[in-house]
This record gives structure tokens, sequence and C-alpha cells, in this order.
């Protein structure tokens, strides 16, 4: 067997359902899916059982310690040469492990990742979101759009690495969020190579409310400088991008209310017309592109925000990681 297919999952009984319907499908059959129930409050072994004569899975339930550590779970329960982390909350194409097999033969690699985007059948807001998270114009930059991307991070909605080396370097570390820029960096200061993958992108749901969307936008933005502590050669003056927007926007206000003057908030408005412009253009659809603004302006906002907050707190206040944000790491 060559591929493991390995999903962490807390609750979200109907997301796995559609994920495993998916898989149920694939045009390539010699593969297993490991469950790893990380502690849900609701029973899923019904769901899984639904699948059970479909395709090799197996249900493992243990007691809830996060994403990271629940994939390291799986990971040493899998058979498989290669182990693919896809998120619960994704729905992959008919031909995903087909096409996955495909690009290894083609473009050998020790990791890899592919794209993810929104399908025709998500909601408005779902479709929104994924436009800010992958967008150009956003901190999506060129995710999901190279066919080969120099030093390209995995993100482990959907992402595979070999077995072999996945288990060298220890798996996913004590990180709680970040751990998959967290691991690609590691196998980057391992001599590991990591590649973009065309043809094998996800359809991710990602989060159905505002609300949840900027929290985890948030802790996003803290975990970078964490990860640029833990991995200084790796980091960037790009990832400043969304604080210095936000930092310019609070200068734009004031400005305006202050002094009178509107140029800089005039520029804000030139951008907000450029990403309704484009998400609509994208979509063929004038609501996703209004429902953009908000959405990449929460994105920006959150993310700009919890980097700035951790950037403050370690490099200035030089407070240790794990105590001045201990709900990013395992205990």
């Amino acid at each position: 067997m060559k591929i493991s297919i390995i999903v962490a999952i807390y609750n979200r009984r109907d997301e796995l359902f559609e994920l495993l319907n998916s898989f149920s499908h694939q045009t390539y059959k010699d593969f297993e899916v490991i469950i790893v129930d990380d502690g849900s409050s609701i029973n899923l072994l019904p769901t899984v059982e639904i699948f059970r004569s479909m395709f090799n899975i197996q249900y493992f339930k243990k007691e809830n310690t996060g994403p990271g550590l629940s994939r390291n779970y799986g990971a040493h329960r899998a058979e498989g040469e290669w182990l693919v982390f896809l998120d619960s909350d994704v729905i992959v194409e008919k031909d995903y492990v087909e096409q996955v097999l495909k690009n290894i033969e083609e473009y050998p690699t020790d990791a890899f990742g592919g794209a993810d985007k929104a399908h025709k059948g998500f909601n408005l807001l779902q479709k929104a979101i994924s436009y800010s998270m992958t967008s150009v114009f956003t901190t999506g930059g060129i995710r999901g759009r190279k066919k080969a991307v120099g030093k390209f991070q995995p993100r482990s909605f959907n992402m595979g690495v070999k077995k072999s080396v996945f288990l060298e370097i220890g798996g996913f570390s004590d990180m709680r969020i970040g751990e998959d820029p967290d691991l690609s960096m590691s196998l980057w200061e391992h001599a590991y190579q990591t590649t973009f993958y065309q043809g094998i992108a996800v359809y991710h749901k990602r989060r159905t409310k505002l609300w949840k969307f900027s929290k985890q936008v948030y802790q996003f933005g803290v975990a970078r400088p964490i990860l640029n502590q833990r991995h200084p050669l790796y980091t960037k003056i790009t990832f400043w991008f969304p604080s210095i927007f936000t930092l310019g926007y609070a200068i734009g206000i004031i400005h305006y209310f202050f002094e009178g003057n509107g140029l800089i908030l005039i520029l804000y408005g030139l951008y907000t017309l450029i990403v309704f412009a484009h998400a609509s253009w994208l979509h063929r659809n004038i609501s996703i592109g209004g429902l953009a603004i908000v959405t990449t302006y929460i994105q920006m906002f959150s993310y700009g925000y919890g980097f700035l907050e951790s950037w403050l707190k370690i490099n200035i206040g030089k407070q240790n990681a794990k105590k001045a944000f201990p709900g990013h790491f395992y205990e």
C-alpha cells in the first residue's frame, strides 16, 4: 500500500460523512483511511461503519489532545509509504488519490501540498472566506496558483509526507496552532524537499461564521512570530503585511478625523474596489464580491493584530511563548 490518508476529527459528524463519501468514489482504490477521533463528545463510529465495506478504513478513538498529536497517533498506525493529512472539513475529487500518485511519480519529493478552493455548493460566506484565504490580493498570495513553488509550505488540510521522513523528524511538534508550517520548516532544516502539486486541490469549507473566522486568523497571526523564533532562517518581511495594513488603516482614520486628510483612506478604498471586482469576477457573483470585502478586512485586521501582539510580547517583552500563549501549545 502506498497511500495512508489520516484525518483527525473532533465531532463534525456531518462533515465526516461528506469526506468519507468522497473517498468512496475514488478512481484508484488501493489506499487506506485512518480516522482518529480526538475525544469527540458524539459517537462517530456509526458514520465510519457506513463506509467499512467500500474502502480500507480504520477508526481509533483517543483522549482529546488536539489535531497535531492526533495526526501523529494515526501516522504510527499507518501502513502506507506516504502519509496524507486532510482536515475533516474538506471534500476531495474522485481522482484525488490517483492524482497524488501521478504527481509523486512525475515530481519526486519528500513532502507535498495542494491547493484548497470553494466548491460550487458552498454558501456565499464560505466562498468569500475561501477567496480571502487564497487570493493574490490577500495573504493567500501564491497558494494554489503555481505549479512549483520554491520553499512551498504544505498545510495540514491537504498535505503529504513520506512516512519514514515524518517519523525521522518526530512528526508534528507541540504547537497546537501553526503546527503545519512548523513541520514544513523542520523538513527544510533537515534538508528535505517540499513541493506544490497541481491537480490535488480539495474543497475546504473553513469557518461558517465571521466571528469564528476572525478568531481563527487571529490565532494564525499569533503563531507566526512564534514560528519565526523557532525557525529564524525562514523569517520574511512579508509576514508583517497584515499588521502594517491594520496600523495604516488606523493612521488613516486618525488623519481623516483630526487633520482632514483622507489620502490614506482613499488608497484603502482603491484596494477595497480591487478586492470587490476580483472576487465578483472570479465567482461571477457581486454578492460574493461584497462579502469578500468584509472577510478580507476581518482577515487582515485579526491576523495583523494577532501578529503584532505576539511579536511585541515575544520580541519586546521577552516573554516565553508558551507562557504568553499557552493555548497555542500542548501541555
